[in-house]
């Protein structure tokens, strides 16, 4: 009995640290996703036009934020936490509403200003879940952020626009003020999360903030790995982030324009599928096998999006399908970049002294730098070009390159395992 008492209290208490997290970073996303719903026809300004140079100018705040990341975030103290949530979430609302009032085109600078901040709050908010046998859970409830969080945003933003008529210049503010009431709830909830357990630290080794000295160390024994791991995920990040950010232009186009919900049911179906998925990694105690199945995970989420595009062109399938089928395997792929492959890297690795936020924030800098890249060339180089296209055709590249990645990083693992057996044997003999 005592212990049917004690699997319900763990049980209890993974689900609300898991949907407080969940909640946390769900809020997020409204302060940062909610004005690319909006059009901004007509408005032009540096030769771009005013939608495109808003999201470029913003990915490029959210990318420096990155980069400060790996040194900030590696270094963060628990007890700075809850502050530095609603601290930088502050700031971000504080710049849609200069945005609101500053008149445009002159006003596309607190994009940047909104960006900046943001990119640190996955840090903070993951801090709170790892090193947990229990991660993966938690990992999971806190993953599905990244398929129905900006899709929410993306909905109430676009019942403001339709429903209430607001201008796409209030809309952003607005949205942010919605959920600025489930963001202070689902804070004070996350900051209540017990420490992992003794156990928990056995293991997946103790997380701690990291000093300069235990940064250079960790990179000396992962580098060659970290390396095609962070290939990997620059053209995850890039393909996500053109599917997210011209998602309402996509399916505009698809002829879903005054359809508000069409994001959130869109988003159902490839939760479903990413929850089943991703919590079978939980039932793998042993780190290296959890190792190797996320990362084939990864290879078939990059097959499964060159695999589901083709089926949309020669018209197997629909287009919404597709576009379900596209959210699905770009997921799939991506979201163990951020909540599980660097989890048990760390133990399988003996990365002692070292955190998830390093290592991630290492990955999410040059993919947002990526990102930046690719959307300058498109606006600079081909500002006319059709979003369902460009989209389709990059599903194709970012398929096949990551699928050949994916099998580099395989190889590589079995390497280290077997350098791993070898010198556990050696040791043994002596």
């Amino acid at each position: 009995m005592v212990g049917n008492s004690d699997n319900r209290k763990v049980d209890f208490t993974v689900l609300w640290i898991g949907l407080a997290a969940f909640a946390t970073y769900s809020c997020m996303y409204a302060f940062r996703k909610s004005f690319s719903v909006g059009v901004f026809e007509g408005i032009y300004y540096l030769g771009l036009d005013f939608k495109s140079l808003l999201i470029i100018t913003q990915s490029i705040g959210y990318m420096i934020s990155k980069f400060i990341g790996i040194k900030f975030i590696s270094e963060l103290k628990k007890g700075a936490r809850i502050k530095l949530i609603l601290t930088l979430i502050g700031i971000s609302e504080l710049a849609l509403i200069l945005f609101s009032w500053i008149p445009a085109p002159h006003n596309f600078w607190c994009l940047f200003l909104n960006g900046l901040p943001l990119g640190m709050i996955w840090g903070i908010v993951f801090s709170y879940l790892e090193g947990r046998s229990t991660t993966e859970l938690l990992g999971v409830m806190l993953s599905i952020s990244f398929i129905m969080a900006s899709n929410i945003s993306k909905s109430v933003a676009q019942w403001l626009l339709v429903s209430f008529n607001v201008s796409e210049f209030d809309m952003p503010y607005i949205t942010g003020l919605l959920f600025a009431l489930p963001l202070l709830i689902s804070v004070y909830f996350l900051n209540r999360a017990p420490e992992p357990s003794e156990s928990d630290i056995k293991h997946r080794l103790k997380r701690v903030p990291m000093t300069a000295s235990s940064r250079n160390k960790s990179l000396k024994i992962i580098w060659p790995t970290m390396l095609l791991l962070v290939v990997s995920y620059i053209l995850l990040t890039v393909f996500r982030d053109v599917r997210s950010n011209y998602a309402s232009d996509v399916w505009n186009e698809l002829g879903f324009q005054n359809v508000p919900s069409i994001y959130i049911t869109s988003s159902l179906p490839s939760s479903a599928i990413i929850i089943l998925l991703m919590s079978l990694l939980y039932l793998i105690k042993d780190n290296w096998k959890a190792l190797f199945s996320i990362e084939w995970m990864i290879f078939l989420g990059f097959t499964s999006l060159g695999i589901c595009s083709l089926l949309y062109e020669t018209g197997i399938i629909s287009s919404v399908v597709w576009v379900i089928s596209m959210m699905t395997a770009t997921y799939l792929a991506y979201i163990p970049f951020n909540c599980f492959i660097f989890e048990r890297i760390i133990p399988t690795y003996h990365l002692s002294g070292s955190n998830i936020g390093f290592l991630i924030y290492i990955a999410d800098a040059f993919g947002y730098f990526g990102s930046v890249l690719v959307l300058l060339h498109k606006n600079l180089f081909s500002p006319d070009i059709n979003w369902l296209h460009y989209l389709l055709r990059c599903s194709y590249l970012v398929a096949v390159i990551g699928a050949v990645l994916s099998v580099f990083v395989l190889i590589r693992f079995q390497l280290k395992q077997k350098k791993q057996a070898i010198d556990y044997g050696k040791l043994r003999l002596q």
